[in-house]
């Protein structure tokens, strides 16, 4: 069995259009985020990573707060720099998501992959900026313990929570938005 390259992988994923024209779950919630979110003037790493000619990977899903968040500052970025952006479902490619696991065992979303014209790994990004993981971890720990019968509705009401920060908060874009400029950067 051969590995299937990041090139493989980017021609068998579907556009940004293609992807939010499916979405079922947070679809709103993206489309705001990406018609709200503007990018910082700097054009200079704006015109230095169009001069890299990246082509990005992004797996997600559209069920995920993170990747209905993240996804819109991507592609904000990539049509400033005439990036390319291929999409693929997490679910249906584990193959590719086993390659990217969070702290090593997690199939955390939305992982960023980064590619040259070749098609080699440049740099990746996923699945949550440092500012956001701290609002997340703060916001979990009110939860009750697993085994309490408060839990699964203290769960939803954090997701609630969480989902509706990811879509007004601005500086959680900015984050986002930073950490990727520090990742493509180098």
């Amino acid at each position: 069995m051969t590995m299937t390259t990041l090139n493989e992988w980017f021609e068998k994923g579907i556009t940004p259009e293609e992807y939010i024209a499916q979405m079922q779950t947070h679809k709103e919630n993206l489309e705001h985020v990406l018609k709200t979110f503007t990018l910082p003037e700097e054009e200079s790493f704006f015109d230095a990573l169009s001069s890299k000619k990246l082509r990005a990977i992004a797996i997600t899903e559209d069920w995920c707060g993170d990747a209905m968040m993240n996804v819109p500052v991507l592609i904000k970025l990539a049509e400033k720099t005439g990036m390319e952006v291929r999409m693929l479902l997490r679910d249906s490619n584990l193959e590719l998501m086993d390659q990217y696991l969070t702290n090593g065992t997690a199939r955390s979303i939305p992982i960023f992959i980064f590619i040259d014209e070749d098609g080699q790994e440049v740099a990746k990004w996923g699945p949550r900026a440092a500012k956001v993981q701290a609002f997340v971890d703060e916001t979990r720990a009110s939860l009750p313990a697993k085994e309490d019968p408060a839990f699964e509705g203290s769960q939803r009401l954090v997701f609630t929570k969480m989902v509706a920060a990811f879509k007004e908060r601005e500086d959680f874009w900015m984050a986002v938005y930073e950490e990727l400029k520090n990742t493509l950067d180098k």
